[in-house]
């Protein structure tokens, strides 16, 4: 991709709009705007670099907090005045330490849905819910439905049953959210400790 497969005839001051998007969680992190220096040295070094339209300067994200952003793919939208960067953030993007610029949910997807709905069944316990009930047994209980619905996943995989894999990694996935509930983690908190790994 070259700056000039881009046409910002109708972008002020001739900017390229840059939307930022982790390239794992799939969440919007923050927008910035190239000229074509900061366009072409992200491409160059791998890491996200931005035309300050306040400063009149280039400036690479994290050069002063440390938090860069490492490049793994960028797109441009169908009109060619837009690109998407898939990143890699090496902490919080925001000024304000958030991992976004954007107060959305940090856990994006139907998987940050059914946390939600788990978190609210844990503060309001209401009667007759099959989570509720797994609350009140406590802990273990709820370790030792995790253990079985993860044998039984194994099985459904050895055995070469797409279907049943599939409907079982749904129990396993269900049975570890209310586990992680239970012990206070967050799908966030996950998805920190496997960047640190990658990293």
């Amino acid at each position: 991709m070259d700056f000039n497969d881009f046409d910002l005839s109708k972008n002020e001051g001739g900017l390229l709009p840059a939307i930022i998007q982790d390239a794992r969680t799939r969440k919007v992190l923050m927008l910035g705007y190239m000229n074509r220096e900061a366009f072409e040295k992200s491409a160059a070094e791998g890491l996200v670099t931005f035309y300050s339209r306040t400063r009149g300067c280039l400036w690479t994200k994290g050069e002063t907090s440390g938090n860069f952003l490492h490049i793994k793919k960028m797109y441009k939208d169908c009109d060619s005045d837009t690109l998407l960067v898939e990143a890699i953030p090496d902490g919080p993007t925001c000024h304000r330490g958030t991992l976004s610029c954007f107060d959305t949910p940090d856990s994006e997807g139907f998987l940050g849905e059914l946390a939600e709905v788990i978190r609210g069944r844990h503060e309001q316990m209401p009667e007759g819910s099959y989570t509720t009930k797994l609350f009140i047994k406590g802990v273990k209980t709820i370790a030792k439905k995790v253990g079985e619905e993860a044998a039984e996943t194994i099985i459904e995989a050895v055995d070469g049953n797409r279907d049943r894999f599939i409907y079982e990694t749904g129990d396993l996935l269900y049975h570890l959210l209310v586990l992680m509930e239970q012990m206070g983690v967050s799908l966030a908190d996950v998805e920190g400790e496997l960047a640190l790994r990658h990293r």
